[in-house]
């Protein structure tokens, strides 16, 4: 066992150095002067994708001032209501770009700009492209301050380093100091028999190994019987210095009787790749069980650049009346390392438990398109959708769809397509095709017409509904009332709800100007800060029209006074 540890440090301590040896690592300084405390790591598993940066917690508040960490200029802006909220590109000389994301607001010409081109444009979201002289930044300029905008769960800082190629690197790798101190965590490894004959401990079946803690800290499992082609898959977090957050380890790798058989390294990945997180991982055990399992073995149509090394695809092959030792280590960035051994013994018995698996009468190739017909339904899947052939469970009852169920990742958008003709044209504009939650109700899908019918796309399997919203949007006034003097108010806020199809668009005016209004959709409020100096006189007539996203409208007319 010590050789076999000795063995592992050896070879790990001499691949990270050669990765990083041409990597700057002292040419970016952190964009917080706040302790750097991670609520989310480089590499991270995510909803699919991997996680391409820090998320650097601020002790749950906004409005922290963010330093640009080198010399260079703004190439890129985008404000939305979702995804980064408010963020910021920084292009370096070095060739190398920083990314950040979830801002409560941009600093000086930053903000004047993005505002002027807001008022301009007449819209809240928006995505410029500055010239490389229009916004140069200095090593240290203020250029943002720290915000919970867009899909953030709470105030953080979103910060990233990408590569002349827009690749997203680990930070870490650049010298940005993160303390960790503590071992990686494992929650579970599976074996998993990978062909038809394939067994482990007499079952086809994925088999979760029992774990037992040494006093190293180390994991033996009991040993298991298998015969034939087998794969192997952890699940793993770590734990950084200061945060109870379950982060992303750094290296996962696996040894079968002293060969290396794996090795996967979080230090760069492509947008391009990045969904095919769905094919490294155990999908239908992560939608069942929320724990996510890395698969340390490459199927086909996984081209995971994170894979550095493999022999036969990670795969071990186990003889009957073989003995063997596979060992996975799981290695942190400070190199805090748990190793994990495996005995096995190659015994060809009798299968008692088979593979699951339902026959339908919809068997999908993955490398065909495929169009398939149901009810009032028509199905249309790309080639390379699906990344194996499978059997798909579909059914079709009146205007609800049962398209299998989701525990097969879907890697490009399906289209589905309703007929819709025996509805009246007066309700037509108001259908629109919704996958029922876990509650039973219509989330809407973004629904095209053409004719009679109504089509979405979409990339995840499950239960879709045709669904009617005839319901105008509410709006509400949260910090003013009509005809009211509101001299100290910083703000105008309105909350605006939509139950059903949701909010699709909104607009306000002042005396027939408009008004920049942002939208918080995890709050449903609608905010104008006075200090963009469009309201001017003493007596005001606010307009706010509010449409959902099968065209109900609502409007809201309030008058109010200010000095």
């Amino acid at each position: 066992m010590k050789s076999i540890k000795l063995i592992f440090m050896l070879f790990f301590l001499g691949n990270t150095a050669f990765a990083q040896s041409d990597i700057p690592t002292d040419y970016f300084s952190s964009p917080l002067d706040i302790p750097l405390i991670l609520s989310g790591s480089f590499g991270e598993l995510r909803s699919n994708h991997f996680h391409s940066g820090f998320d650097i917690k601020t002790q749950q508040k906004e409005g922290f001032p963010v330093y640009a960490p080198a010399d260079g200029y703004v190439n890129r802006i985008k404000v939305a209501h979702y995804g980064y909220g408010k963020a910021l590109y920084i292009q370096h000389p070095n060739g190398y770009s920083t990314v950040y994301a979830h801002l409560q607001n941009f600093a000086g010409s930053i903000q004047n700009y993005v505002k002027d081109n807001q008022y301009k444009k007449e819209t809240f979201e928006l995505e410029l492209f500055p010239d490389a002289s229009l916004l140069p930044v200095s090593k240290g300029d203020v250029i943002g301050y720290t915000g919970n905008t867009g899909s953030s769960g709470g105030p953080h800082l979103h910060f990233e380093i990408r590569d002349s190629a827009s690749r997203p690197m680990n930070p870490m790798l650049f010298g940005i100091e993160i303390p960790d101190s503590k071992k990686p965590i494992i929650n579970s490894v599976f074996a998993y028999p990978i062909d038809a004959n394939s067994h482990v401990d007499q079952s086809q079946n994925p088999v979760k190994l029992r774990l037992k803690l040494q006093k190293d800290g180390s994991y033996i499992t009991e040993k298991i019987a298998g015969f034939g082609k087998i794969g192997f898959g952890v699940s793993t977090n770590d734990q950084l210095d200061g945060a109870s957050n379950k982060n992303g380890v750094y290296q996962i790798r696996s040894v079968f009787n002293g060969v290396e058989k794996f090795n996967i390294l979080f230090e760069k990945f492509s947008f391009d790749e990045t969904r095919y997180l769905n094919r490294f991982i155990d999908y239908e055990y992560f939608v069942k069980n929320k724990s996510r399992v890395q698969k340390l073995f490459r199927q086909s149509n996984n081209p995971l650049s994170i894979i550095k090394n493999e022999e036969d695809n990670g795969y071990v092959i186990l003889e009957d009346g073989f003995s063997a030792t596979y060992t996975i280590e799981v290695t942190d960035f400070k190199k805090n390392t748990v190793i994990i051994t495996i005995p096995m013994e190659g015994k060809n018995s009798e299968i008692l438990e088979k593979k699951d698996l339902k026959e339908t009468e919809d068997y999908i190739y993955a490398d065909q398109a495929t169009s398939i017909t149901k009810g009032k339904f028509g199905i249309y899947i790309p080639s390379n959708s699906l990344y194996e052939d499978t059997f798909l469970d579909i059914q079709v009852q009146g205007d609800t769809l049962k398209l299998h169920e989701d525990v097969i990742p879907l890697h490009k958008n399906i289209t589905i397509t309703m007929d819709a003709s025996n509805y009246k044209a007066a309700d037509f504009e108001k259908l629109y095709i919704g996958r029922l939650n876990y509650k039973g109700q219509p989330y809407y899908n973004t629904t095209y017409r053409k004719g009679d019918k109504l089509s979405t796309n979409t990339r995840t399997f499950g239960t879709y509904t045709l669904a009617m919203d005839t319901i105008a949007p509410s709006i509400k006034p949260l910090n003013f009332e009509n005809g009211k003097w509101i001299s100290k108010n910083s703000t105008l806020q309105l909350k605006i709800e939509d139950d059903l199809s949701g909010i699709g668009s909104y607009r306000a005016t002042v005396n027939g100007k408009f008004i920049l209004m942002e939208y918080n959709y995890k709050k449903d409020v609608l905010t104008y800060n006075f200090n963009d100096n469009v309201v001017i006189d003493s007596e005001n007539n606010l307009k706010v029209i509010v449409v959902d996203n099968v065209g109900n409208s609502a409007t809201f007319e309030a008058t109010f006074f200010r000095k």
